[in-house]
């Protein structure tokens, strides 16, 4: 079972019920998910170099949006970001908003997550540049917005920043590092990002549509700092959801007529439960975490950013200066790079290669030795 036949057996309905009310993303996405890898995309024809077994599957949506693509980009990227992290302690430092803001989010996406977003990322460049605690502004790290918890029908953003435990002096000459398992203390971050987030929402025009009282308490402005190791742990967790949304095929327990029901494991919990929803419900949850049109759900900050004066590899020196070198040594990854997996014959086991790639229309776009398709 997967999300995609959820979505072939109840967005129809969704469709009717609905119509031009759907945003035209929403139904962009609906589209891309019920046709990819049905045919309905074209088509891709592959050839055994062993027994000579010709294969042909629908061509992927590519939608950033659909489980079943983009597992391609989530290893590259992943790689690539297990590569960066420096031989330290890493932070996951998230900022959430209060549920009674929830909606104004979800009917203002791109201010409401940009609210999120800078907010966070100014409160954590604020307190790190604090004497008190690391004493630089010369910090860099990066954040992955979500907008679902634990139950992918629940509406729920927030991002997360991975931040290493260090910084650069401000003289650019040595590296600063943080306490064992210390950034700054959460008290001191919660009333900073309520007041910043205030001010962007209020330069974005939204603050009338805010209740006045939330401004009040920190208590309900969440700012959580946890430390992570070396950070690879929490790479790992973040990185399915860099490329995709809310719920993955594997979680799809049933699907009927009626309804949809997949497995989740509630928060503090490791037990994992089932739900079951009409199928209508399922279908709106998994469009409210569609983002707006070419939202970057990832960003880099200081020296982690491409553009920085500060290059990365300047950073990695400083810091194998204040560990010793001996350290850094010994601390070098031993595992070898991900290695894609080649496709296999399902007749004999052999590599097969790609040989043709035809589009919705029949037209071919690629032909490399498929004599009965005319390729123009």
């Amino acid at each position: 079972m997967s999300v995609a036949e959820c979505f072939r057996q109840h967005a129809p309905a969704y469709l009717d019920r609905f119509g031009d009310r759907i945003p035209l993303g929403h139904r962009k996405v609906i589209s891309a998910i019920t046709r990819c890898r049905t045919g309905e995309l074209g088509g891709v024809v592959y050839a055994c170099d062993g027994c000579g077994h010709e294969h042909w599957v629908g061509r992927s949506c590519g939608n950033r949006h659909c489980p079943t693509c983009q597992h391609e980009r989530t290893v590259a990227w992943l790689e690539k970001q297990t590569q960066r992290l420096l031989p330290i302690q890493h932070f996951l430092i998230t900022f959430t908003v209060p549920a009674e803001l929830r909606m104004v989010l979800r009917a203002h996406q791109k201010e409401g997550y940009d609210a999120i977003f800078n907010a966070g990322s100014q409160t954590i460049r604020k307190l790190a540049a604090n004497p008190k605690w690391l004493g630089t502004s010369k910090i860099g790290f990066f954040g992955v917005l979500q907008t679902w918890g634990r139950d992918p029908t629940t509406y729920h953003p927030h991002v997360h920043f991975i931040v290493p435990g260090g910084g650069v002096s401000e003289d650019g000459t040595r590296w600063l590092a943080t306490p064992q398992n210390f950034f700054f203390p959460e008290p001191c971050a919660a009333p900073i990002y309520r007041a910043k987030f205030r001010d962007l929402m209020r330069q974005a025009g939204l603050a009338e549509l805010v209740d006045a009282s939330i401004w009040d308490h920190d208590k309900w402005w969440e700012v959580d700092v946890k430390a992570v190791g070396d950070g690879r742990a929490v790479l790992k967790y973040l990185a399915p959801y860099v490329f995709r949304v809310a719920i993955g095929d594997r979680r799809i327990e049933a699907c009927d007529q009626q309804t949809v029901t997949f497995r989740y494991t509630p928060s503090k919990s490791k037990q994992s439960k089932t739900r079951t929803v009409s199928g209508s419900e399922f279908i709106r949850g998994f469009l409210q975490h569609v983002l707006p049109r070419s939202y970057q759900k990832v960003r880099y900050y200081g020296w982690m950013s491409q553009n920085h004066q500060m290059a990365n590899d300047r950073v990695r020196w400083l810091v194998w200066l204040f560990l010793g070198w001996t350290f850094w040594l010994a601390s070098l990854p031993m595992e070898p790079p991900v290695r894609r997996e080649p496709l296999r014959c399902e007749h004999c086991g052999n590599t097969m290669r790609l040989v043709a790639v035809i589009d919705h229309d029949g037209n071919v776009l690629y032909n490399r030795g498929l004599d009965y398709l005319d390729s123009g």
